[in-house]
């Protein structure tokens, strides 16, 4: 067995057109282009990294891969607090995103598509909080609206 540690460096999504893809993860993620090579690839960080996520422009008439095919579920962001977690969900709802929010008691969580059907989400830990609880135990508990439009309001 090796002694050296591992963590996920990147992801890399396929799409089928760049330049709506970058919008869609600037706009919503705040991430920054790094390093564009043309309508190919894009290169995004949030970060100190060169990128955590690349983009690769396979064109308009690439297949969807089949819904309950093996294949990456989601890509997950973290936002620090809940406050910045309502205001992820603000502004993906504002913007006609389709988005569903959970209560997992370890986090808060939003899963939603990118415009070419990526799954993504967006969660913060709760582990810590007075509601939280230390592991998952399979928990889906509904998060209203209306929780989330509270926190936009203190």
């Amino acid at each position: 067995m090796s002694t050296y540690a591992t963590r996920i460096g990147h992801a890399h999504l396929k799409v089928r057109d760049l330049a709506r893809a970058v919008d869609f993860y600037t706009r919503f993620f705040s991430l920054k282009v790094v390093e564009q090579f043309g309508d190919h690839y894009a290169f995004l960080s949030g970060g100190d990294l060169h990128h955590e996520l690349a983009l690769q422009n396979v064109g308009s008439h690439a297949p969807l891969p089949p819904q309950h095919g093996v294949g990456l579920y989601h890509i997950a962001f973290e936002v620090p607090d809940r406050r910045a977690f309502a205001e992820a969900y603000n502004a993906l709802t504002s913007a006609g995103i389709a988005v569903a929010a959970v209560d997992h008691r370890i986090s808060w969580a939003l899963y939603f598509a990118d415009p070419d059907g990526n799954g993504l989400e967006i969660y913060c830990d709760t582990r810590n909080d007075p509601d939280g609880a230390p592991l998952w135990d399979g928990q889906n508990l509904p998060l209203s609206a209306a929780t989330l439009r509270a926190l936009l309001t203190t």
